[in-house]
């Protein structure tokens, strides 16, 4: 189902997905993304301290802002916004628990292997369901991200990333540098 999610961009459409484990992913879209041929999306993790909250230790709000807005300038684009993945798939508890490890010296990456978790535990199969549901093969993904490029490669979903660059601040600059330097990421 379908319900209308008006934003000062415009109107955007709302629905919910059921993931693999049982989650409610919410899927956005903007104009009508059929008519693109390879349409602006974003897959975004879940993240309460930077969507919601407004934290300035990482850039996920300010990404999803970005992407949403470049999505209302251009006429269409999807936002699949993946529930159950806040702190690289870690959880909102332990995701505390490394800003605490990271509060003390460690990055990002070694803060969550001190406890004890993967570099990140994401999984992005459900993202790439919901694009099959919608009927999407070819895609310009909003990320900085190569996982979730290599995910849709590996699904035969045609992919053409577009960085998207933010603003680093005093609070993230470690942050954004350890993701360049040791996930691979751009932007």
């Amino acid at each position: 189902v379908w319900a209308e999610l008006p934003r000062k961009g415009g109107k955007w459409k709302i629905a919910t997905f059921l993931g693999s484990g049982g989650v409610d992913h919410a899927v956005l879209k903007f104009g009508d993304v059929s008519r693109a041929g390879s349409p602006l999306v974003r897959i975004h993790s879940e993240c309460l301290t930077g969507d919601v909250l407004g934290s300035l230790r990482c850039d996920c709000g300010e990404q999803l802002e970005s992407a949403m807005s470049a999505m209302e300038s251009i006429g269409s684009g999807v936002i699949i916004y993946l529930r159950d993945q806040e702190g690289r798939g870690i959880g909102l508890a332990e995701k505390i628990r490394a800003y605490k490890l990271q509060d003390e010296g460690l990055d990002t990456v070694d803060a969550n292997l001190a406890l004890g978790h993967e570099i990140d535990e994401r999984d992005f199969g459900d993202a790439v369901e919901i694009l099959q549901r919608l009927g999407i093969e070819a895609v310009t993904l909003l990320t900085n991200n190569p996982l979730k490029a290599q995910a849709l490669n590996d699904a035969a979903i045609v992919t053409k990333v577009e960085d998207l660059t933010t603003s680093p601040n005093p609070y993230n600059r470690k942050y954004l540098e350890t993701k360049r330097e040791r996930l691979g990421h751009g932007g």
